[in-house]
């Protein structure tokens, strides 16, 4: 089983990151990377994220980076 991210700008559409993604062997390991990593994606542009799960959508929708900013 592989866990990518999916990167987009808040219309949905595609976005860069600006950390090099990974592939991730378990949900966890996916989950702490954003947790690192989720400043330096939206400084670079990156609104929302979706996880996924040999192909198939963990999470019912993206979820936003800006919500983390808030907290």
């Amino acid at each position: 089983m592989v866990w990518t991210w999916q990167f987009e700008k808040a219309d949905g559409t595609s976005a860069t990151p600006a950390v090099e993604p990974e592939e991730f062997t378990t949900q966890g390991d996916a989950e702490s990377w954003i947790g690192e990593e989720w400043k330096a994606l939206l400084d670079g542009g990156v609104d929302q994220v979706r996880l996924f799960e040999d192909g198939g959508e963990v999470y019912a929708g993206p979820m936003s980076l800006h919500a983390a900013e808030e907290g």
